[in-house]
């Protein structure tokens, strides 16, 4: 009856460690739900330091980070434009010119975004939507 213990124990303690071998979930744990962004290098060399140690933790602490996202510097940066320059974007039957949008989105933000991308995926919205953004829709 000691080996039914024994491997429970032994998945026990698997499991925790686990859980404890993902640098970035530890140091960072409000880093946590990212999609993508730069790496930061000092969490790829801690999880780098498990690969020294054995691979199966150094691997399982790359795949944790990289799953929760820790392993990401914070986006932390939005940009807000005022509604009224967006204005001349739109024409008068309320679509959106996408050539004027994107040089409004230039100059006011410095970058470039690609609006004539053909994987571009554009959502068309209705009043209820606006309404319950507190928007008014104005066009």
């Amino acid at each position: 009856m000691r080996i039914p213990s024994r491997v429970i124990g032994g998945v026990l303690v698997a499991s925790l460690l686990t859980q404890l071998t993902a640098c970035g979930s530890i140091f960072y744990p409000d880093r946590r739900g990212q999609i993508d962004g730069h790496l930061d290098p000092v969490i790829v060399a801690l999880d780098a330091i498990g690969l020294l140690f054995y691979i199966i933790p150094g691997l399982i602490a790359f795949g944790v980070d990289f799953t929760t996202g820790a392993i990401y510097f914070p986006g932390g940066r939005t940009s807000q434009i005022d509604p009224h320059k967006l204005q001349p974007a739109i024409k008068a039957d309320g679509s959106i010119d996408n050539s004027k949008l994107q040089a409004i989105l230039e100059t006011e933000l410095g970058r470039s975004l690609p609006l004539n991308d053909p994987r571009l995926i554009q959502h068309r919205g209705s009043a209820q939507q606006l309404a319950m953004y507190g928007l008014v829709p104005s066009a």
